[in-house]
């Protein structure tokens, strides 16, 4: 059974208590990773106090985060292969926790430059490793399931996140100091990983696949020719756009272009949030029932009516109307770009590590590209390129649906 149907699904049978464990593991494992990732950015503000740094140098440092996630895109799909999905996630976690607290002690006690880049450093890598390794596991659970998950797991993804960003608001509210505050985050994350992997599938007992570091690095090269995982990659990477532009220029954007309070702007930015949710909690029962063609080529049109009426509508209320649609819009895109991505389990890693690689430039390139222009044309009239980018990624869809079986 492919992990995501076109066909309404009828009389499955029961599911083994393994793969039910496995499902729990990999939405604690998510909403972990988005809770790591969340408390660094809500504590942004006290190191750059603690270094006394400029917005310039700040930006500069992190460019370290950044850098170990694009270093990860490379090596997670080999990783994965190698060591499993249970193991990387399991390895990767650590790295993501020592890079969490080293960067904070670094900044909280000893004040070094250097030691916060190598600490976002490993959380990048850690991170973007982590990343492939719980997609292709949360893929091989959406197949043994028989119906669609795999958006759920990412919402599990952002209500860690927005449990990351609540702790850090109120943990600068009561002036914990940020090295204390990352490390007690950091041994959170890894104590609960490791023992979410622990429920997850267990490895085949023949390996698939090559078994050997040379043939293995073939095979990611040469997923790197296939058109149809390239295809794929290209829609996570407007897909992404689509919800990146959203996270980074949104409130700003509402700010600058309809003259609201910036707390007025705060609460757009959480209208999208929870459109996202939304989409990514009820699109896993539209999937099932309709097919991944038929509800992301929706999804895509709701999104860009919603992106051009939050640039276009003039009224306030109308543009927030939009909003709410275009979070919606935006949630199947790039949780279901990884599902297809993973459709054959054999060559899942490698095949999601190429995908994430190419997704994951548009939330590299988006946040330049957009102030570019809306130094030129103001960010809300720069963030009318996402209707822009939104229609012809409808030729795309096709690409998704699942191989016949």
């Amino acid at each position: 059974m492919s992990s995501t149907i076109d066909t309404p699904a009828v009389d499955r049978p029961a599911v083994p208590r393994a793969v039910l464990a496995a499902r729990n593991g990999v939405a604690v494992v998510f909403t972990l990773n988005g809770l790591a990732v969340a408390t660094w950015f809500s504590r942004v503000p006290a190191v750059r106090e603690a270094l006394g740094l400029s917005a310039g140098r700040l930006g500069l440092l992190l460019l370290a985060l950044s850098a170990g996630a694009l270093v990860a895109m490379s090596t997670a799909g080999l990783v994965t292969l190698r060591l499993g999905p249970a193991r990387t996630v399991a390895a990767s976690t650590v790295l993501v926790a020592a890079g969490l607290a080293g960067a904070g002690l670094s900044a909280g006690l000893a004040g070094s430059l250097v030691g916060v880049a190598v600490g976002l450093f490993a959380l990048g890598y850690g991170s973007g490793t982590c990343d492939v390794a719980m997609n292709v596991e949360g893929a091989a659970v959406e197949r043994r399931l028989g119906r669609t998950i795999m958006p759920r797991f990412h919402a599990a993804w952002s209500l860690g996140s927005v449990a990351g960003a609540g702790i850090g608001a109120g943990a600068a509210r009561l002036a914990v100091p940020v090295g204390w505050h990352l490390c007690a985050v950091a041994v959170v994350v890894l104590a609960g990983t490791l023992l979410a992997a622990r429920a997850f599938l267990p490895a085949p007992a023949e390996p698939t696949g090559p078994t050997d570091p040379a043939s293995r690095r073939r095979a990611l090269l040469a997923t790197w020719r296939e058109p149809r995982t390239l295809l794929i990659g290209l829609f996570v990477l407007v897909m992404a756009f689509t919800e990146g532009s959203a996270n980074d220029w949104l409130a700003v954007a509402f700010v600058d272009g309809y003259g609201v309070s910036q707390a007025v702007g705060a609460t757009v930015f959480g209208v999208f949030v929870f459109g996202m949710t939304l989409g990514r909690t009820a699109g896993t029962v539209a999937i099932d029932r309709w097919g991944r063609v038929r509800v992301l080529s929706g999804t895509i049109g709701l999104a860009a009516v919603g992106a051009t009426l939050a640039v276009l509508a003039g009224s306030g209320p109308l543009a927030v109307v939009g909003v709410a649609l275009w979070g919606i819009g935006a949630s199947l895109g790039f949780p279901v770009g990884m599902s297809a991505a993973a459709d054959d389990e054999d060559r899942a890693p490698a095949r999601v590590s190429v995908v994430a690689m190419i997704g994951y430039t548009a939330f590299l390139a988006g946040p330049p590209l957009l102030g570019f222009l809306g130094d030129h044309l103001g960010i809300l009239s720069a963030l009318g390129l996402v209707p822009l980018l939104l229609l012809p990624t409808f030729a795309l869809v096709p690409v998704l649906r699942p191989p016949a079986r």
